[in-house]
């Protein structure tokens, strides 16, 4: 079956080891587009720091971001869905990072907060291109439209913090964790699988005609929901084990191989 709808991740997917996208796979997209597939991005970044790759592929279409909590048009700015976390359990989870000395980043109205400017906020800053807010104590107050929460910690601590919050608030949130040192933080009945079928069925496009393309934890529902999951040739092995296929790395132009091999062929 025709593919009609395709749903590609950005970091380490789409997006090379410089946070590109590469010329190949550019002109991938833009070949399947002009095929008369529609093709959008979903990831775990906010809305803002999705918003530039869209518009450079001039993808006319509503993006899943913040893992599906928020879908809305690149190019109109139309909201087609939006969840926030439960404030209680959002005021909750941030009581525990305060108590913890936890790093803790909050996204409200498609904004970035910190508590302070640190190293590791910095660099977070630089790969997004977006500019955080220091709110200081305020920080663990903000309970209120939290569309999404991310801790950054080393490797081995990302993994005391997964298993603590699954322990304190299973069933209150989902949080994959998307890179070794990132763990996110969204409401439980956000993940891009459901965000994909959301999109799929407002297309009126079926669920076999949808490819995805991803790499880490938090593209495994949409990977798993796709007619044609997809997974990099850098992506976890569980991710790989979940797919349909595995393609090359984000720095070999997996994307576009992808799209070559199973959209402009057919």
């Amino acid at each position: 079956m025709a593919i009609k709808l395709l749903a590609v991740d950005l970091d380490d997917t789409l997006l090379n080891k410089s946070s590109q996208v590469s010329p190949r796979c550019r002109e991938a997209i833009q070949k399947a587009v002009e095929k008369g597939v529609t093709v959008t991005v979903a990831t775990g970044r906010m809305y803002a720091a999705a918003l530039p790759f869209a518009r450079q592929l001039e993808l006319d279409v509503p993006i899943i971001t913040y893992n599906g909590a928020l879908i809305k048009s690149s190019f109109s700015g139309e909201v087609l869905f939006e969840q926030p976390l439960d404030r209680a359990v959002a005021a909750a989870v941030l009581a525990l990072f305060k108590e913890r000395g936890w790093y803790i980043q909050v996204y409200v109205d498609d904004q970035l907060y910190i508590s302070e400017s640190t190293e590791r906020a910095r660099a977070y800053e630089n790969l997004t291109k977006i500019k955080a807010i220091p709110v200081g104590e305020k920080l663990y107050t903000m309970a209120d439209g939290v569309l999404k929460m991310l801790a950054l910690a080393k490797e081995e601590k990302i993994q005391e913090i997964s298993q603590t919050l699954e322990a304190r608030f299973k069933g209150q949130i989902f949080a994959p964790v998307s890179r070794p040192t990132y763990l996110e933080i969204v409401h439980p009945s956000i993940n891009k699988g459901k965000s994909l079928d959301f999109l799929a069925s407002r297309l009126g496009i079926t669920r076999q005609e949808v490819m995805a393309i991803g790499d880490s934890n938090n593209d495994l529902d949409m990977i798993q929901y796709a007619g044609l999951g997809v997974a990099m040739g850098n992506a976890l092995p569980n991710v790989k084990a979940a797919a349909d296929a595995v393609t090359l790395a984000n720095d070999e132009d997996g994307v576009a191989e992808a799209i070559y091999r199973y959209i402009l062929t057919e």
